[in-house]
């Protein structure tokens, strides 16, 4: 007690001297000023939280945001460039939400006329889940983030609820999350918000029985303010209703709050939500200026007098500061309207300044802005900010130029599941996405096609990737009945302002996509007229960065294309369905474009934003095998419907796509182009073209379960030209083709290859000029070993060897880190191989397996990469996947120690292996 008396003596006395100060006329600086104990408190509500989901047949509330329109096409395997159709006119006929939650938005709509009014009731306060005194302890107890359909069961069949284009898992439904808050006395006077990193979807908000808001769109990040509505000294009851339509997605969703969610606590006065804008105009290896705009909040009824000072650290790999700052901006003294906010701006001049380029030629480095807020000698508000200092220009003949060096896009397309994990973010998960591209050669991400979660911004810009970030997938026409179409004209403005002020300080961010395929590319000027909006929406809040929409229809000449900054072509620059294979197809049919886009738009820098959409199934071959280097797939050819898998000879596409062979070689007869980036880097769950029957997607490069196609291997040769490697497939286990035509194709950083059949060759062949593959077209199979030799500049450079197994008699466990945090987050990721009696891969093994695990920890997961498989991912019985399976294993937080797996099948010696948990 005497301390806490001794403490608060102290501040009085601080705040006192700091008025005399004022009076006589000194600002207190900085160095003079007292920091309130946590003048900005941030606290994870990860852990705590009763979920109910209204189960099929339960009558679920009126407690909705809108009506919707009835569903009388849910045709699931629609084409995925089909064009997209007009939207329904509704009209409301009960009472509804919206109006209510409307004002969420009000900080993201620019013009002060267009603010919503929040009416005077209250809806829903009489429903018992918003109730404190309701009993939810039959409720499910989770964690946050959580995909409350993740765990399945998946549904099978043509008939079936979710189909395939949406994962064939129950995302769709209404559910409710409730959490009690104990909010200290001590908390009187300050501001509280909610703040809700990913809630799919249209997410409402109560506490202690009042509507606070919300937000509709899935992906966006948002606030509430729950200051007006906090009880301090007692525990208040939240509660969120989330509503996931069905028919709203063209992939997996998941459903929930998928990502985090926190409880943020400020003065009064303080750094409004991602109140910083930091960029750097000038930038040279000698020196940088950094400016830095601070939007500052006063949520008191009276003005407030206010200094503003932000200091730069530089940060090491681990996002800690290093040393003392390197340099402070000016004090600014600043008067803030009551109710207001006001936005003061700074700058700096860093000599010798570390930047941030990507990786590998450039190192992703980066620094630490803390901005603190003065109130009467007192510092009310810590606000940080990581950002790193780097020059980027883009050039439509060198392309995009990072610190003066072009570097040539080497992307992939990422959704935003996890595999087995979901919807549910987790940063280690997204962080072993990363490092198995990187060793790919991949250096850039394209957001398919929704803002990421903000953890895996953090990612990109501490490992070194650049992105294209992206917000939508459709505008104001619809791609799926219920999709997010229907709240794009109320809430495109507040979505597009909230995604970029978010995302603006991320060094990895290269420029903002705003529309991916969407309907208005057909609608001429009225389409225009859309995209025009929104990049003038983009441009206000941050002028810094080029804008573009990935058009797959939109044509050199039509009104679309010249809004944006950059020209951003999906399969365009390659053609569509313009290749004698796919000539039989319907559809949009196009010849390659880049010479015509380039002609008509010579000041804009162009990307292949989507390429490639090869499918593939990992370790499975048919036959006959396509003499071309590209061609659709089809039942019989590269496509069985039986067993729905895709031959895994990697030339086999969607119908308008293109093989990897294709687009490479066009992008580089057309040097111009500054990259692009592939369709996609992993499978994900739903879209599984061409077999809806499956789960998940087959266009990856990698599968779901993170395991390498041979599709990776072509990219790596291609990407990593100094990295010596050699690669082949197929598999050789083919006890039924002895004495017929097995083809055997090579992946090589070489330029030329010599392949061996039991030790005799098969000849030595030069891989052409663009070429990505060396081809033995007429090798006879019989079982023994093939061994590839290959050279650069007529030296050995790389070998490999592929050779007939016995049967499947052992297992081999590898764990990616044998040690990880005992924090419930951190996870081990351990692959599962079946092997023969020499400890050599069995290829084509499907051994049911069983999981165990003793010790402080469990499996959250398991996968094999299988599209077609429908077990559970929570199951810890799982059939090996042409060789493989994968286990992912996480401790229980607090309570560190050794977790042992154990993997054992039926004929098979048993395997462990142990990871440590601190």
């Amino acid at each position: 007690m005497a301390c806490s008396r001794i403490a608060v003596w102290g501040v009085i006395l601080a705040v006192c001297g700091a008025l005399l100060a004022c009076r006589s006329g000194m600002a207190p600086s900085v160095d003079r000023a007292t920091q309130l104990e946590n003048p900005r408190e941030r606290v994870l509500l990860d852990t705590g939280w009763a979920f109910k989901k209204y189960q099929q047949g339960e009558v679920v509330d009126n407690l909705i945001y809108d009506v919707r329109p009835e569903v009388e096409n849910a045709e699931d395997a629609r084409p995925a460039d089909a064009m997209p159709t007009e939207a329904i006119d509704l009209v409301a006929i009960e009472q509804v939400l919206k109006a209510w939650i409307l004002p969420t938005a009000n900080d993201f709509i620019a013009d002060p006329k267009h603010h919503y009014q929040r009416p005077p009731s209250n809806p829903g306060s009489d429903f018992p889940y918003v109730q404190s005194n309701f009993d939810d302890s039959a409720w499910q107890q989770v964690n946050v983030p959580h995909d409350w359909a993740i765990a399945g069961p998946f549904m099978a069949g043509w008939d079936a609820e979710v189909g395939g284009g949406m994962g064939r898992l129950p995302s769709p439904g209404v559910a409710w999350y409730r959490k009690g808050l104990d909010i200290p006395a001590e908390d009187a006077g300050k501001a509280i918000f909610l703040d809700v990193d990913g809630a799919m979807s249209y997410a409402m908000v109560w506490l202690n029985g009042q509507l606070v808001g919300g937000w509709p769109y899935g992906y966006a990040s948002w606030r509430v303010d729950l200051t007006p509505y906090i009880l301090p000294g007692r525990r208040n009851q939240l509660a969120i209703r989330v509503d996931n339509p069905p028919h709203s997605s063209r992939w997996y969703p998941g459903g929930g709050l998928y990502r985090n969610v926190w409880l943020t606590k400020t003065s009064k006065v303080h750094v409004a939500q991602w109140g910083t804008h930091i960029t750097t105009p000038a930038v040279s290896a000698q020196q940088a200026q950094v400016n830095v705009a601070v939007k500052i909040n006063n949520h008191n009824r009276s003005q407030a007098h206010v200094d503003v000072t932000t200091r730069i650290f530089e940060l090491d790999a681990s996002n800690n500061k290093t040393g003392v700052a390197i340099a402070t901006l000016t004090e600014t003294a600043v008067a803030v309207p009551a109710q207001k906010n006001v936005t003061v701006t700074a700058n700096a001049t860093i000599n010798n300044p570390k930047l941030w380029g990507p990786l590998p030629t450039q190192k992703p480095q980066r620094y630490m802005a803390v901005t603190q807020i003065i109130q009467a000698g007192i510092v009310v508000d810590n606000y940080q900010t990581t950002f790193g200092i780097r020059d980027i220009a883009f050039d439509p003949e060198r392309g995009v130029v990072v610190n003066g060096e072009p570097v040539y896009i080497q992307g992939v397309n990422q959704h935003h599941d996890l595999g087995a994990l979901g919807a549910a973010f987790n940063v280690r998960a997204a962080e072993r996405q990363l490092e198995i591209l990187q060793e790919m050669g991949v250096n850039a991400i394209r957001m398919a096609h929704n803002p990421p979660a903000k953890e895996l911004l953090d990612l990109t810009d501490k490992m070194g990737f650049l992105v294209i970030d992206e917000i939508f997938d459709s505008w104001e026409r619809k791609k799926t009945p219920l999709d997010f179409h229907l709240i794009f004209p109320e809430w495109s403005e507040p979505d597009v302002r909230n995604f970029i002020r978010r995302d603006r300080n991320h060094p990895s961010v290269i420029g903002w996509s705003l529309g991916n395929e969407v309907g208005e590319q057909y609608t001429g000027e009225a389409g225009a007229a859309v995209a025009k909006r929104l990049h003038d929406i983009a441009k206000s809040e941050d002028p810094t960065r080029p804008t573009s929409v990935s058009i797959n229809f939109a044509k050199p000449g039509m009104a679309l294309p010249p809004v944006m900054d950059m020209i951003n072509l999906n399969y365009q620059g390659e053609g569509i369905r313009n290749a004698p294979e796919y000539a039989h197809l319907k559809g949009i049919r196009t010849a390659p474009l880049y010479p015509k886009f380039r002609e008509a738009y010579p000041n804009k820098v162009i990307i292949s934003s989507e390429n490639a959409a090869a499918v593939s199934s990992r370790g499975e071959y048919f036959f006959p095998v396509t003499a071309g280097a590209s061609a659709p797939v089809a039942d019989g050819a590269g496509g069985d419907p039986i067993s729905a898998h895709v031959s895994a000879y990697e030339l086999y596409t969607a119908p308008f796509g293109s093989s990897a062979d294709k687009v490479l070689g066009s992008l580089a007869n057309h040097p111009y182009v500054a990259g692009g980036f592939v369709w996609s880097g992993w499978d994900y769950l739903g879209e599984p073209t061409p077999y809806y029957s499956a789960r998940s997607s087959y266009f990856g490069v990698i599968d779901l379960a993170g395991f390498k196609k041979d599709r990776f291997y072509l990219y790596q040769a291609h990407w990593r030209p100094d990295l010596p490697m050699a690669h082949i497939l197929p598999h050789w286990n083919w006890p039924n083709r002895v004495g017929e035509v097995t083809p055997v194709h090579v992946f090589t950083s070489g330029d030329e290859a010599e392949l061996f059949l039991n030790g005799e060759s098969l000849g030595r062949k030069i891989k052409g000029k663009n070429a990505f593959r060396i081809r033995w077209d007429n090798v006879i199979y019989q079982p023994g070993t093939l061994k590839v030799v290959a050279y650069k500049n007529g030296k050995q450079w790389a070998q490999s060897v592929v050779a007939t197994t016995g049967s499947a008699s052992q297992l081999q466990l590898t764990v990616d880190r044998a040690r990880i945090r005992a924090d419930g987050k951190d996870l081990a990721f351990i692959t599962v191989d079946v092997q023969d009696a020499d400890a050599t891969n069995v290829p084509i093994a499907d051994n049911p397996l069983n999981f165990t695990l003793a010790g402080p920890g469990e499996i959250v997961a398991t996968d094999n990469g299988d599209p077609t498989d429908l077990t559970s991912f929570t199951s810890h019985t799982r059939n090996a996947f042409n060789g493989k399976c994968l286990v992912i294993v996480r401790g229980i937080a607090g309570k560190p120690g050794a977790l042992t797996l154990n993997v054992t099948g039926a004929g098979l010696k048993a395997a462990q292996t142990v990871i440590t948990t601190h």
